[in-house]
């Protein structure tokens, strides 16, 4: 896929830019530029043009509007010490964007082009990139089904396409949130969609994370659809329970199933924990293992992980059954040592032993 350069002709000033950078947020600003590519089933992927982010123009009977056939990922670029950017992972984001293409009957993208997209355009704007460490630039590639027409099949066309905002912290995370258990509502099924990043997922979700802010709760935590008692996910992230403390201590999540999302962050941290001397293991934690393990003490910290929040500490848990707070509800030594950890990994000041980071320039 070649990709046809036609940047912005009129970009944001430098004071413009440095002002909405420093405003912070997430997804509140977009940078100069997006890329975009065409593909038919009959004639496959065509060249991509990075060109001036603006609207898209779609028909009414644009299939994606009717049927969601959709898919994203989320994935970021750091600055360097040296003042170059890298990004995090990238191959592993492409790999995760066309399983959810095949899960959501879209086209599969080569990961060489997935990858030099994404690079194309942070290297267009890399002066959007925040300079400071817990900052980056979030970037969001996309497909959408743009066959016209009413009709409940694949659609034969699709629109793949990358935007980019600089983002500030998700969450603060020197405050752990307080989470809702919902037993009413579940994110996704065995044989679903849960394991594709893909729209329909989260707009789901808000209705039970409307009902968590109604119980005064940060985030939604998800149960399985069958039982209703094994803990899968928080919101769109992974969820990791620490049990014990110091050189001894376990990190736990719950093992992949189908209807969790196989976040890079998760399986970031996996390694990141092993590579600090921790025992990692994944397998199924249950509501009452959750309360009983916080009650016992084995229990000793909780944080959820995904792209934009990085890591973010949990105090307590509320649901229909009580309300029960780990440790004294601040965020934890170990969860902070994680954070920190992944966060000096991916900003190039802590060695990169896995070869995640990509440099991009």
């Amino acid at each position: 896929m070649k990709i046809n350069l036609n940047p912005n002709p009129s970009p944001a000033s430098d004071a413009d830019r440095e002002a909405k950078i420093a405003a912070g947020g997430f997804g509140k600003y977009y940078t100069d530029n997006m890329v975009i590519a065409e593909w038919s089933e009959a004639t496959g992927w065509g060249d991509a043009e990075l060109k001036a982010y603006g609207p898209l123009s779609l028909d009414p009977a644009t299939s994606v509007l009717h049927y969601g056939q959709e898919i994203f990922e989320g994935m970021k670029a750091y600055t360097q010490p040296d003042g170059g950017i890298s990004l995090f992972r990238p191959e592993a984001n492409a790999l995760r964007f066309n399983s959810s293409a095949v899960r959501m009957a879209l086209p599969e993208i080569p990961v060489a082009d997935f990858v030099a997209a994404v690079e194309a355009l942070v290297q267009q704007d890399r002066a959007w990139v925040p300079k400071n460490v817990g900052e980056s630039l979030y970037i969001r590639p996309f497909m959408i089904a743009t066959e016209v027409g009413l009709g409940v099949r694949p659609a034969n066309h699709a629109t793949f396409l990358v935007i980019t905002t600089p983002a500030s912290a998700y969450f603060n995370p020197n405050k752990a949130v307080t989470v809702w258990i919902s037993t009413e509502y579940v994110r996704a099924a065995p044989g679903g969609t849960g394991a594709a990043k893909t729209g329909g997922n989260y707009a789901g979700s808000l209705l039970a994370q409307k009902q968590a802010a109604e119980q005064g709760c940060d985030q939604v935590v998800w149960l399985d659809a069958t039982e209703r008692r094994w803990v899968e996910e928080m919101g769109g992230m992974n969820l990791y329970f620490v049990k014990g403390s110091g050189a001894d201590a376990t990190i736990f999540t719950p093992k992949l199933t189908g209807t969790l999302l196989p976040g890079i962050t998760r399986d970031s941290i996996l390694k990141v924990a092993a590579d600090l001397g921790y025992k990692v293991e994944e397998g199924m934690i249950s509501v009452d293992d959750w309360r009983d393990g916080v009650a016992s003490g084995e229990i000793t910290e909780i944080f959820a992980c995904g792209t934009a929040a990085v890591v973010s500490p949990i105090g307590a848990a509320k649901s229909a059954a009580g309300t029960w707070t780990t440790g004294n509800g601040e965020p934890g030594p170990i969860t902070q040592k994680i954070r920190e950890t992944l966060l000096g990994i991916q900003h190039g000041t802590i060695e990169d032993k896995h070869g995640w980071n990509v440099r991009v320039g």
